[in-house]
């Protein structure tokens, strides 16, 4: 159901609505363990990388399924970024057990990690853009909110919006495709050039678009960092609190300011994410995924779990199975 073939630019070929995933012959997927104890992740190919670079571009339309191993109707995760603007609609997608239905001229941002689903009986039209980690420096991906998963995946433009949105995804598939008239080492930086300026725009919107924008608020980023750091074995606010060196009162008004949430609200959100992941997408025991976010008692672990999603591990497990 879905083709993103870009010819002629740095490791164009056949792929998938994820990008490169599509590419990946049969068993070259990750686990990183053989008992379904692991959230399979698919990788981006290293063949598509050039110079450290590693991109692809194309249109998205029928034909190819998404990887024989990865079905369209499971789930799944990858370790890229993929961003699929939409020529036509609805299409529904799952990303991280949220449902979200792309129309004409939206945009589905879905960063490394993300558990997701594609619409197996949907048709998928467009173009599509995947992004490999690390190929841009640290400022850039802070300022263009490359790991922002606090933003939502589903973006829709206004009219102004959308034609710049285009007319800079078309120009970095132009520069894709042109490997030809530069030098590689001068094609490789107009790329890196033409994708920030993309980029930029998308986070952007991403930000005005969220239901309660972040503030640049270093106290809520540092929080942040420490629960993604810390959230499988720390799931007290007095302890993040203390750990950062601010008192309880201002990282409640900081995280409250940026997130609408309080900080134990935006924890648990962190923990019960991470226990659907593993759910969904291992066999590992419900007590092991219970220890596995914090819980040393299975039935405490299901409490928690139901309390936080209204129903029980195994019932969401046997949902998506």
């Amino acid at each position: 159901m879905v083709d993103t073939t870009a010819e002629g630019g740095p490791g164009a070929g056949r792929t998938g609505p994820g990008g490169a995933v599509g590419s990946i012959r049969a068993g070259e997927a990750v686990r990183t363990g053989e008992t379904g104890d692991a959230i399979r992740t698919f990788p981006f190919p290293v063949d598509l990388s050039v110079l450290g670079v590693g991109i692809q571009v194309g249109p998205m339309g029928e034909g190819r399924t998404w990887h024989a191993d990865a079905p369209l109707g499971r789930v799944h995760r990858i370790d890229f970024h993929v961003v699929m603007l939409f020529d036509e609609g609805p299409v529904r997608h799952m990303v991280d057990f949220t449902e979200h239905e792309a129309h004409a001229g939206d945009l589905l941002w879905i960063r490394p990690g993300q558990v997701h689903r594609f619409a197996a009986n949907a048709d998928y039209r467009g173009t599509v853009l995947t992004m490999q980690p690390g190929f841009l420096p640290r400022s850039t991906v802070e300022a263009t909110g490359l790991y922002r998963y606090d933003l939502p995946p589903l973006l829709r433009p206004d009219e102004a919006q959308l034609a710049a949105l285009r007319a800079a995804l078309a120009q970095l598939r132009r520069e894709y495709e042109d490997s030809t008239t530069l030098p590689l080492s001068l094609h490789t930086a107009v790329l890196r050039h033409s994708l920030t300026a993309l980029l930029l725009r998308l986070s952007h919107l991403a930000v005005s678009s969220a239901a309660t924008p972040r503030q640049g608020d270093t106290t809520f980023t540092l929080f942040r960092d420490a629960v993604e750091r810390g959230f499988a074995t720390n799931h007290s606010v007095s302890a993040y609190a203390d750990q950062l060196g601010y008192s309880r009162r201002t990282l409640v008004r900081a995280v409250r300011a940026a997130t609408g949430q309080t900080p134990k609200g935006f924890i648990d959100r962190r923990v019960v994410l991470e226990a659907k992941r593993l759910l969904a997408h291992t066999d590992m025991p419900i007590g092991r995924i219970g220890a596995a976010v914090g819980f040393s008692d299975a039935a405490n672990f299901s409490k928690y779990f139901q309390q936080h999603t209204d129903t029980t591990p195994a019932a969401f497990r046997a949902e998506l199975r």
